[in-house]
């Protein structure tokens, strides 16, 4: 039996609106030799089914064991044939691909000029779309044309071609550049998180600076200065300069604004930049731009207007309740947040073949902080050691070290402290391999080793104590992201206080007004 969850022709068939199945049958029963056709066949039959049989297919006599594989590769090529054909699936970046299509068919019948025609106003559209790879693919097939089709304007044609394509060529090569780099920074911040001293600072400065191009301001459009604005925003992320992370992703969301057809052309990049700007409001604790920036964010994409399509449909979830979660965080309104949970769980298990464990691994990480300051430890105990027991999580090292960082706390707090040696000594072990201990985490992981040779009538001396060693690292430019997955303070002080930690944030929170 195949796993159906990892099949491509299954996931394929799984994900097809009403309309795009209709729109199949319509596509293959053009002609009437294709309805009793076999992929068809195999189409209904997987439309049917909950799960992948291959057993089953063979034994209702669909297809032979032999050509099922044959057979599958068919129906999935003609699968993405129909959806080609789709209204829904037209962008302006396809149709210009049609149109060069179209023009190469036209060039191989020998119908030079109805082709250069074609070729003229496809140009046009791909630079007033600033889709600069297309647009030079385009000149280098007029070229192509010229050389076969003589005119009497070829000398001046001939210049006019050369300088369009040392332009385009220029423009694309700069935008790979800061692409590149952007891409590079992103995949850094992914696997190791937050530089974590000053060597690693360093590093990553030089690096950004020996990669970041030479350019002429006058000389960036729009999607130049998109990835220009990218660059930054990963490398201020990484050295944890989080202004600067605002002061990008509010760049990135107003060159939208400034261009708006290119939020249609390109929802994606407005969505991403619409989340990093939250993030970083966030992460500068600007409760009330957060909140205000969310809420407008939710009214664009819910407006008519705004393109739909199961991508876009996947990342304004992620994005939207990553935010949401994090201002309840800001708020320390845990309570009022638990309505989340089962929309985000459900909403995962909807788009579970279209979210990476990555991002799933993350909305654990959260719902455990939720049920961690609404004092619901075994909660945040069970979403914690979904990370943990994870073995197949490659991404975010720091996040898996905060998550056994913090479960060993909700252990503590649960009363679950008879495995409590064992778990420290291992946790310790995770993060000296993972070269990941910062002063912060040892200073956790020495208290709660400790905590069995500690009266209870000292305990709240030995968490004053804790509090006085860890309040100078609230700021430091390395040790501070500790802070940033686990308020550690605010659950100091709530232990010393002797109330919810929830009202400690509270508190803190109406200091936080801008």
């Amino acid at each position: 039996m195949t796993n159906d969850q990892k099949d491509p022709l299954f996931v394929l068939v799984k994900s097809l609106s009403k309309s795009e199945k209709r729109q199949f049958k319509v596509y293959v029963g053009r002609l009437g030799v294709n309805t009793d056709s076999k992929f068809l066949a195999l189409f209904n039959h997987l439309d049917k089914s909950d799960a992948l049989d291959e057993n089953l297919i063979v034994s209702k006599k669909i297809v032979t064991k032999q050509q099922l594989s044959n057979l599958k590769a068919h129906l999935y090529k003609q699968i993405l044939v129909s959806l080609r054909l789709s209204p829904l699936h037209k962008n302006i970046r396809s149709q210009i691909r049609e149109q060069l299509d179209f023009a190469s068919i036209l060039y191989h019948k020998g119908l030079y000029k109805q082709s250069l025609k074609i070729l003229e106003k496809a140009k046009i559209l791909a630079k007033e779309n600033e889709e600069h790879n297309i647009a030079y693919e385009i000149v280098e097939f007029e070229k192509i044309i010229e050389t076969q089709y003589i005119t009497r304007s070829i000398n001046n044609r001939a210049d006019e071609l050369t300088v369009e394509a040392k332009i385009l060529s220029v423009k694309n090569v700069l935008t790979s550049k800061l692409s590149n780099l952007s891409l590079q920074l992103y995949g850094l911040m992914l696997k190791s998180g937050y530089v974590r001293n000053d060597k690693e600072h360093r590093i990553v400065t030089k690096y950004f600076n020996s990669k970041l191009p030479k350019y002429e301001w006058t000389m960036l459009g729009f999607r130049e200065k998109l990835w220009l604005y990218k660059a930054h925003l990963w490398y201020s992320f990484i050295v944890q300069d989080f202004l600067s992370c605002y002061k990008y992703s509010k760049k990135w969301i107003t060159l939208f604004y400034e261009h708006p057809k290119m939020i249609i052309q390109n929802p994606v990049f407005f969505l991403r930049g619409n989340h990093y700007l939250l993030e970083s409001l966030y992460l500068i604790k600007d409760k009330t731009q957060l909140k205000l920036r969310l809420e407008e964010f939710e009214k664009t994409i819910a407006e008519p207007t705004f393109p739909k399509d199961d991508n876009i449909e996947v990342l304004s979830f992620q994005f939207v309740y990553n935010n949401k979660l994090n201002v309840h965080f800001l708020e320390g309104s845990f309570d009022e947040g638990e309505y989340l949970v089962e929309d985000i769980l459900k909403e995962i298990s909807g788009f579970k073949n279209r979210i990476d464990d990555h991002h799933i691994m993350v909305f654990y990480y959260k719902i455990g902080c939720l049920y961690f300051g609404m004092s619901n430890h075994k909660k945040c105990i069970e979403y914690l050691a979904k990370i943990i027991n994870n073995k197949s999580l490659k991404m975010r090292e720091d996040l898996m070290c905060f998550s056994r960082v913090l479960s060993l706390v909700a252990h503590y707090e649960a009363g679950m402290d008879y495995h409590l040696e064992s778990q420290l000594k291992e946790t310790y072990r995770f993060l000296i391999k993972m070269d990941d201990l910062h002063e912060v985490q040892k200073e956790m992981i020495k208290f709660l080793r400790n905590l069995g040779d500690i009266f209870p009538h000292e305990i709240k001396s030995e968490f004053k104590k804790l509090h006085m060693r860890l309040k100078q690292y609230e700021d430091h430019p390395y040790e501070k992201r500790a802070f940033l997955y686990l308020d550690i303070l605010s659950w100091l002080e709530s232990n010393i206080e002797g109330r919810p930690v929830a009202d400690i944030i509270k508190e803190k929170a109406k200091g936080l007004v801008r």
